[in-house]
């Protein structure tokens, strides 16, 4: 589960509905829906606000359940939310992360679902929890609680023979959900999940299930599954930087006193008693919201909401006493030791996020950093004063943290960088910013939020959080409003009065960290996967009808119109019609596989000016016209795009294109940009994850030499002129390449046309072809090897690498079946067995993956993190499931169902019309190939996926990853999987 995570005016209206005929049952059983009786419908009151752009209806039901729906059509499909209004600050200060265990505990099901024999299920239940209050009391007497633990496990055994294991996880996969998941944060507990329209009523039944009533089956493995996630915070500087900073702000808050996933001490002494006491004290109907935004009918909505959420019953819920921090006086300053990079952060404690000053925060953060035209923006990243700086804000109910982030260049001192971030915000305090800027920041803040309105999870999304915010839908409307009414003098007023000397700065430097701790193993035996039952519940859960949804799919000849600017130079159209905004892309089939040098004269571009402006003016003159540019070299492709609000298209295409054609050189800026590569390629060793998923996978797929080594040594970069870079720079409108536009601009007409505007783009008569890419041949990998590279980390990460065919569309039904099947989602075969009955991992994944382009391999990537002292279980139990996949019949119907109830919801609209159609002309492909998947993966069988799995994976020749710390890895067992060999960060980074 995850962790964290302007209107006009605003009168509220009250209406009433009068919904057709249909039954007021409030049960919670999921039985198929009767025949409406003719009787006097009920009424569903609502309000609405006038101006909003969702449209949204917020219903208070009877027990004091809110419910936001907001009708989209964009797909037949919904995101919905389950909010709870109680995080980790209403955990007991004795127990904390028992908010965020209590989500994990959501996904286990109740007394009917995820249960064959709840009775007898029951009777254990009782016995594990009484013994964990035993175990708890057991704190100073190892020897007893190591026989306590040992009665739990065995206790724990016997229970799941009756459990139905993620039987929630099933349901979900099997009606078509996407995203199921759910975080945990200071102020909220949220699930989500994207349903296809048609499920709806499978997904009350189920929801309003689950929220019924707490079961804490199968507790001590999930438990474990937490101590992995808590690992995972303790390898991260990050989330341990964060928590200091808490720490310092917040000494008598839990905002800094807990942390969401709590302390190890609470973690290894958890009480089920008292998770049951925050469940039947917050998980109550008028502390929750349901929202929903999608395809969807109000009315038809609201009467199965309350059909199966209007019996639960309401309770007071008690009310959360912020502590009163006292004031801060004088900096406060902490170190944390860590792998990773160096960086500074500092932090100002602030009003909550409701009021006034919450407000006049959020505009002080994007007058410093907005992306194009802040003061941190422009005077620290764009005149590379550091190597990278922002800043942010972690908003919450009682207090809201101001937060200024820099990691430093080559040589540079951590305090040096701290005092460049509150020099910028000393400029605020002055006033030292034009005039322009705010109106600027109000527009572009307009136009993100109408981009964002585009996704249903955006709109659910600001839905729940003006339930957590506990401010009505009207007043969370006006505050995007009232963020326009922030004048300048207001600015600096707020910003005078509250940032002085009253910060903590926490600097993280790189070293070994001496607090290093862990979550130690507990002896868990792993239990049944109990894959070929299911309760009663889901048996009268999958018979409540639902109506069959037909896909669609893209046609590229009807859905994208296509013409040519100039001879060969095609022009590929789709059209905007719901804003007025736009993108526009350049795309060429080349980048640093034909040239190492075009990162860097793609990069260069961004401190770059033309004509008479320079390149902090050229970026105002972007944010004033609420456009942006970017151009990103990739290994082959380089995409040069430009965004943002139609209306000034023509004049932000005008600067764009002198930009590229007429690029002014900057020594200066090449000779920081070269420092600051330089010391981000260091900064690239020290992290796990480019490591790991980047340098360590293409020395395995390539050898030494590879895509991702091939690079400028640091000669070559020292030696760029700034000619050579602009001169690329200015090739780039010379060469074959393919425009791309999603706007609202007629492809023909009188006026006003796409292909007029497009007259500014600047292009020879006749195109240059590509140069030749240099070629990278993959390796056969036909020896059995074990790369392992050293890393000071709690935890082990393992990828199991084996090459597959070159890349066939014929494959990729069978493909989609076998991921979905094997090791696709929480319900797949890899997470039930390794996560959810032995243990072993937190996170855990396989899947046979597709190459992206035509001509290239695919592969079978195979990962788990564990413990370290975990990795021979986690290693045996990984390379038993890829040599024998277990067979379930039901898991199979799962997987059939979870893709023909996905494809056929799925839509491929607005823009994403042509990246979809990028990506098929890359593998040759004419057509939308989910046409064979929907189609094909239907009528396969258990035994085709066995025999794809047996001449694919099964006894293919591996070459294994491993990262993770020389004092903790067993390289006894490294070695039963090959020969086992060292890599120095030098021969996979090639520096």
């Amino acid at each position: 589960m995850l962790l964290f995570p302007a209107i006009a005016a605003l009168g509220l209206t009250t209406q009433c509905q009068s919904s057709k005929p249909a039954t007021t049952t409030t049960a919670t059983a999921p039985t198929p829906a009767a025949p409406a009786p003719a009787a006097t419908p009920k009424e569903y009151k609502y309000e609405t606000v006038p101006g909003d752009p969702l449209q949204a209806r917020i219903y208070k039901l009877d027990n004091g359940l809110t419910v936001y729906l907001s009708d989209y059509d964009d797909a037949p499909r919904i995101q919905t939310y389950v909010a709870v209004r109680a995080g980790s600050k209403n955990d007991p200060a004795d127990a904390t992360g028992l908010a965020h265990y209590l989500e994990h505990m959501v996904f286990k099901g109740t007394s009917r679902l995820g249960t064959q024999d709840w009775e007898k299920e029951k009777a254990e239940l009782a016995k594990i929890e009484a013994l964990y209050e035993k175990y708890r009391s057991q704190r100073n007497d190892p020897a007893a609680r190591k026989r306590t633990y040992h009665q739990i496990d065995s206790i724990s055994g016997v229970a799941a023979t009756y459990a139905v294991p993620n039987e929630f996880d099933k349901i979900m996969g099997a009606i078509g959900a996407k995203g199921t998941n759910a975080h945990t944060s200071n102020e909220e507990t949220v699930y989500q999940e994207d349903i296809p329209s048609n499920q709806i009523e499978r997904w009350a039944a189920t929801e309003s299930e689950r929220f019924r009533e707490l079961v804490p089956r199968l507790f001590h493995t999930e438990l474990e599954a937490v101590y992995e996630e808590k690992n995972r915070g303790l390898d991260s500087d990050f989330s341990k930087e964060f928590e200091a900073l808490g720490l310092a702000l917040y000494p008598t808050h839990p905002y800094g006193t807990q942390t969401t996933i709590g302390t190890i001490e609470h973690l290894q002494n958890p009480s089920i008693t008292e998770i049951k006491k925050y469940f039947d004290t917050y998980y109550v109907p008028n502390n929750v919201a349901l929202c929903l935004s999608g395809d969807l009918d109000y009315d038809q909505t609201i009467r199965l909401i309350d059909k199966y959420f209007g019996s639960w019953q309401a309770k007071p819920v008690p009310t959360f006493n912020a502590p009163q921090e006292k004031p801060i006086t004088a900096p406060i300053t902490r170190e944390i030791l860590g792998p990773q990079s160096e960086n500074v952060m500092i932090g100002f404690r602030l009003p909550g996020r409701t009021t006034r000053d919450g407000l006049r925060l959020k505009m002080l953060d994007r007058i410093l950093t907005n992306g194009q035209a802040g003061l941190i923006d422009l005077h620290l990243n764009q005149q590379q004063k550091v190597l990278e700086s922002a800043s942010f804000i972690d908003e919450n109910n009682d207090y809201s943290t101001f937060v200024m982030y820099g990691t430093p260049r080559q040589g540079q001192k951590l305090e040096d960088v701290k005092g460049l971030l509150l020099g910028e915000l000393d400029k605020v305090k002055k006033g030292d910013f034009p005039d322009w800027l705010i109106t600027a920041i109000v527009n572009n803040d307009k136009l993100e939020r109408t981009k964002g309105y585009e996704n249903n999870q955006a709109r659910a999304t600001a839905m729940y959080q003006a339930f957590i915010q506990g401010v009505s839908w009207a007043d969370y409307l006006k505050q995007q409003e009232n963020f326009g009414t922030i004048t300048k003098e207001e600015v600096v007023k707020f910003a005078n009065d509250n940032f002085g000397n009253n910060y903590a700065a926490i600097f993280k430097r790189t070293g070994k960290d001496p607090n290093t701790v862990k979550v130690v193993k507990p002896a868990i035996t792993p239990v049944p996967a109990n894959r070929e039952v299911a309760s009663e519940y889901y048996k009268q859960l999958t018979s409540i009808p639902a109506p069959e949804l037909q896909p669609v799919f893209v046609d590229y000849k009807k859905d994208i119109q296509q013409t040519e600017l100039k001879p060969g130079l095609p022009l590929y159209y789709t059209q905007n019609k719901e804003n007025g905004l736009f993108d526009l892309y350049y795309i060429l089939d080349l980048g640093t596989n034909n040239d190492p040098r075009w990162g860097m004269a793609t990069d260069y571009l961004q401190y770059l000016g033309t004509g008479s402006y320079s390149a902090a003016q050229l970026q105002q003159e972007f944010y004033k016209l609420g456009c942006s540019f970017r151009v990103q070299s990739g290994t082959d492709r380089v995409f040069v795009s430009l965004t943002g609000l139609d209306t000034n298209l023509e004049p932000a295409l005008k600067l764009f294109e002198q930009l590229l054609n007429n690029p002014r050189s900057d020594a200066a800026a090449l000779k920081n940009m070269v420092a600051g590569t330089l010391k981000a390629r260091q900064d690239a060793k020290l992290d796990k994850q480019t490591i790991l998923s980047q340098a360590m996978v293409s020395y395995a797929k390539y050898g030494k030499k590879n895509p991702f080594t091939n690079i400028l040594s640091e000669k070559e970069l020292k030696a760029l002129k700034p000619e050579q870079l602009t001169a690329l720079i200015k090739k780039l409108p010379t060469y074959e390449h393919r425009v791309l536009y999603y706007g609202p601009r007629p492809l023909r007409g009188d006026t006003n046309t796409i292909v007029d505007v497009l007259k500014f783009h600047q292009t020879p008569a006749r195109l240059t072809p590509t140069p030749p890419a240099k070629d990278f041949a993959e390796q056969p990998l036909k020896e059995k090897k074990v790369y392992w590279v050293d890393y000071n980390m709690v935890q082990a990460e393992i990828l199991f690498l084996s090459k597959g065919d070159v890349y066939s569309k014929d494959l990729v039904p069978t493909v989609a079946l076998y991921n979905e099947y094997f090791g696709g989602g929480m319900g797949s075969i890899v997470f039930q067995d390794l996560r959810e009955s032995k243990a072993l991992a937190y996170s855990a994944s396989s899947r046979y993956a597709n190459a992206d382009k035509l001509g290239r391999s695919n592969y079978v990537m195979s990962y788990i993190g564990t413990q370290s002292d975990k990795l021979p279980e986690a290693m045996a139990g990984m390379q038993a499931l890829l040599t024998d996949m277990p067979s379930a019949d039901a898991n199979l119907a799962i997987a059939k169902n979870a893709i023909r109830n996905s494809i056929s919801t799925e839509r491929i609209t607005k823009g994403n019309v042509l990246m979809s159609y990028e990506r098929a002309r890359r593998l040759g492909l004419d057509y939308d190939l989910r046409q064979d998947v929907y189609t094909q993966t239907q009528n396969m069988t258990l035994d085709e996926l066995k025999k794809f799995q047996a001449a694919k994976i099964k006894g293919q020749i591996q070459v294994i990853l491993v990262i993770g710390s020389k004092d903790r890895l067993n390289f006894k067992e490294l070695a039963k999987y090959g020969d086992v060999q060292q890599l120095s960060l030098k021969e996979i980074f090639g520096y």
